[in-house]
């Protein structure tokens, strides 16, 4: 397989989950007295991972995804989707390995330096 190929499986693919990540957000209700909360990328959020899970499951289980698919489907659709399934899909497995202090230092620092890192663009830009 070519790396101009990996390449149009993943663009493909992306293309796909952006489309997807955008009507799906946009479904959410936005009115009621949680009207504030996120619930669009929340709902994202867990179907993402609900997919990336049963992904890798057809694919390290039953080996019903070609590496090929693979990349498409998890890369590109899931990956366009919404990259956090792939944080929980290599949260699990880190987990899943025996490696519970890399699991956790994983969230930890996801969700430490990507906050710092919100902070700081906008910090930047609003100056």
């Amino acid at each position: 397989m070519s790396g101009l190929l990996h390449l149009f499986l993943v663009g493909c693919g992306g293309f796909v989950g952006a489309v997807l990540r955008y009507g799906v957000g946009g479904l959410v209700p936005r009115s009621g007295a949680l009207s504030g909360f996120p619930f669009g990328t929340l709902t994202v959020n867990v179907a993402g991972c609900a997919l990336i899970g049963a992904a890798a499951a057809a694919a390290e289980t039953r080996q019903l995804l070609s590496p090929e698919a693979r990349l498409f489907l998890m890369v590109g659709v899931l990956g366009g989707f919404t990259t956090f399934s792939t944080f929980g899909y290599e949260t699990l497995a880190l987990a899943r390995d025996g490696e519970a202090f890399r699991a956790a230092a994983n969230v930890v620092t996801h969700v430490v330096l990507g906050l710092a890192a919100v902070w700081a663009g906008y910090a930047v830009v609003a100056r």
